[in-house]
């Protein structure tokens, strides 16, 4: 008997509304889009999306708030982006300890070691699952690494 291995990709794109919470009904499931009370409208992502037990966050990088890249390298760059993950996973009132899966996007596999010093530090024990990716290139210019994850979303 021959076994065939199926991968299945979801790709799914969010578009980010108005409000701080905003739930929508889609063919009998909810999902709940979490964005900043600050946030513009009409904006091109949210920060978390729920879609029935998991809590998807969009990628984020090493920006500080108010704009601009965290110094100190890779290093202040990861711990930067880490922080946005927290605060991202805040708005919806999840924390680290929830988070299933992590994807790490470097734009140089030369900083993965330090890039990994400074992750250790957010998840020092049973830390989540995660690829990590050496790409070309990320949107933000002078930017070293994008962050995303996929976490296990709070109990209502």
């Amino acid at each position: 008997m021959r076994r065939q291995l199926v991968i299945l990709f979801l790709s799914v794109s969010f578009v980010a509304g108005p409000t701080v919470l905003a739930a929508q009904q889609q063919q009998g499931s909810t999902k709940q889009v979490y964005n900043r009370p600050d946030a513009r409208p009409g904006g091109v992502l949210s920060p978390a999306v729920r879609v029935g037990d998991l809590l998807f966050l969009s990628g984020v990088m090493g920006t500080k708030e108010g704009g601009g890249l965290a110094e100190g390298g890779i290093e202040g760059q990861t711990r930067q982006a880490l922080e946005n993950v927290k605060a991202s996973l805040a708005l919806a009132g999840a924390s680290l300890s929830d988070v299933a899966k992590c994807t790490v996007f470097l734009t140089d596999a030369a900083n993965f070691q330090a890039m990994n010093k400074v992750y250790r530090e957010f998840f020092p024990t049973e830390p989540p699952a995660r690829s990590t990716v050496a790409v070309a290139a990320l949107v933000l210019p002078g930017s070293l690494l994008e962050i995303e994850c996929t976490a296990l979303a709070p109990r209502r």
